[in-house]
């Protein structure tokens, strides 16, 4: 995971917001430099450089816990699996995370059978442990605008044996640069991704 050093803690970055530039890549940028800044060794994988196909609920993971569709997505379950912490990043689609995102949470039901079907020692209580921490912006003011995209990022650091630390949300976020509007919004980013480092 890129050219860190030998015993460093690995962060995983994972961009789910089909806009570049955006509101949601600017708060996860600054929180994987707050990583860095504590001698993190930080990959970013933005998802739509990735050809990840939806989840068929084949059940072709079943007996191995490997997904018998060979796409990108081949690609990225190494990098969660040797990431220390993981923060994913999207914005609000519908009260959900994006398409892109929702594909790579789906897809690691093959993860999930690793766990809870064939019992890998390497993802129960044995194996490594990890943190995972969420960062969203909606457009909206609604109080439950996060709840659902919060309960799906959960469930999917739960899989990869991360404890969910915790998130950074903001409403009324839209247009490209709005963050921008929220005083103190990416230092919020940055000082988030020191400590998830600090205190790993």
């Amino acid at each position: 995971m890129g050219e860190g050093r030998e015993g460093s803690v690995k962060v995983l970055g994972l961009f789910g917001s089909p806009r570049r530039g955006g509101n949601t890549e600017l708060l996860l940028e600054e929180a994987l430099k707050g990583a860095e800044s504590e001698g993190a060794d930080v990959e970013r994988a933005y998802l739509t450089d990735f050809t990840i196909t939806p989840c068929k609920e084949c059940h072709g993971c079943d007996q191995t816990g490997n997904c018998v569709i060979l796409d990108d997505m081949q690609k990225i379950y190494p990098k969660l699996l040797e990431a220390d912490i993981v923060i994913l990043a999207s914005p609000i689609f519908f009260y959900g995370v994006t398409a892109w995102a929702k594909a790579l949470i789906d897809r690691s039901q093959a993860l999930w059978v690793r766990k809870y079907l064939l019992k890998d020692p390497s993802m129960g209580k044995e194996g490594k442990k990890r943190k995972g921490f969420f960062i969203s912006v909606g457009a909206t003011k609604g109080q439950k605008i996060f709840e659902g995209a919060i309960l799906t990022a959960k469930y999917f650091f739960d899989v990869l044996n991360a404890e969910y630390v915790g998130e950074l949300v903001f409403r009324r976020v839209e247009a490209k640069g709005d963050i921008l509007k929220h005083q103190g919004a990416l230092r919020q980013a940055f000082e988030a991704g020191r400590r998830l480092v600090q205190d790993q």
